[in-house]
């Protein structure tokens, strides 16, 4: 198991807060409340990530005739937002610990000054001692502004606060081979840097309450593995999984994190819908750019440009057979860019300090 953090994100699923009949689970909700004071007192700063609003709304609100989904769904979330933070705010008051309620959506993350103003904020939250219960603003974010799940909007966190520990509670132990129902299906505990995708293992289902599934929380959690954060996901079902994790005896699966990277990567690595436009690179910047070396994408391993960007926005960069390679922040407009297509002895096109290169294994 992973040694001691200091800050570490916890996210909360659906399920975990929810009874079989999605009605909320305010007793276990209560018991998570109880282990994450405990970690706080323990030494750790907890930043909560929580899903539930939509399950809390069902409890006071039902509807009549034909209501669009979406507008269902919105109504849920307004509602339900309110008694699942007044729920969170009453059992963390009989603690002494203050909270505060982040509400977000994927136009947060995308500027880096706005980014940037977010990381302050909870930074200063958990400074003060103050425990920030985060989670999508369904009210206003439908579509393409939504996040995949809740997994997405924790990583996005966790990167954005450099935390220690990105702990993802699902009602499950971890990813089995297999699915997790079949009692011979083994539950995958270690999943290394160096190992090959574990994809195949994972069995096409997602939460009855929830957006994700298993596949979206292995693909975030192998990029904030990738960051240099240690991701866990667990079962948040156990009575005791967060003081589990404090003692080491957690059964969980466990992704091993990579070198931490600047927090200029870790803003990168989670602009891909944000992109401008694309950077089509030769074989030869291809092998420089996957060496394992410093290098910076220069103008003469560049064949095309497309889209229309300007000097600093988050630009995508693929070979020549159209496979995603990374991101990175242009140091050139798209016009002056065009005109150094091929040049050599020019300045890099995408700085090393401002390049994300995806993760093939995931």
């Amino acid at each position: 198991m992973p040694k001691k953090a200091k800050t570490i994100v916890i996210k909360i699923g659906s399920n975990v807060l929810t009874q079989l009949d999605g009605s909320p689970d305010k007793k276990h909700m209560a018991t998570l409340v109880d282990q994450m004071v405990f970690l706080k007192e323990h030494g750790y700063k907890v930043v909560l990530v929580s899903s539930g609003a939509v399950a809390f709304g069902r409890q006071s609100i039902s509807f009549t005739g034909k209501t669009d989904p979406v507008i269902q769904k919105q109504i849920l979330a307004a509602v339900g937002q309110v008694d699942l933070i007044q729920s969170y705010k009453g059992l963390f008051s009989d603690h002494s610990v203050q909270v505060a309620q982040l509400m977000v959506t994927k136009e947060d993350f995308r500027d880096r000054q706005h980014y940037l103003n977010m990381k302050n904020c909870l930074s200063g939250l958990v400074k003060k001692g103050i425990i920030p219960v985060i989670n999508e603003n369904d009210t206003v974010a439908v579509t393409e502004l939504m996040f995949t799940d809740n997994d997405e909007l924790a990583g996005l966190v966790a990167a954005m606060i450099d935390a220690d520990v990105l702990l993802l509670l699902s009602n499950v132990d971890g990813i089995y081979k297999g699915h997790p129902d079949d009692p011979d299906a083994e539950l995958i505990e270690y999943v290394g840097q160096k190992m090959p995708s574990i994809s195949n293992y994972i069995a096409p289902t997602k939460s009855s309450f929830g957006r994700g599934g298993m596949l979206t929380k292995m693909t975030m959690a192998k990029k904030s593995a990738d960051l240099g954060i240690e991701v866990i996901i667990a079962n948040g079902k156990k009575e005791q999984v967060l003081v589990d994790y404090h003692k080491g005896t957690l059964n969980c699966t466990y992704f091993e994190p990579g070198k931490s990277k600047h927090n200029h990567k870790k803003w990168i690595a989670h602009s891909d819908n944000y992109s401008k436009g694309e950077v089509v690179i030769n074989e030869g910047a291809e092998r420089a750019l996957t060496s394992g070396q410093i290098t910076s994408l220069l103008p003469i391993g560049i064949t095309e440009i497309r889209g229309d960007f300007d000097k600093g926005e988050i630009v995508r960069i693929v070979n020549d057979k159209g496979q995603k390679i990374g991101l990175g922040r242009a140091e050139f407009s798209t016009k002056t860019a065009v005109e150094k297509i091929g040049l050599s002895h020019q300045k890099p096109i995408i700085h090393y300090d401002y390049l994300y290169l995806f993760d093939k294994g995931a």
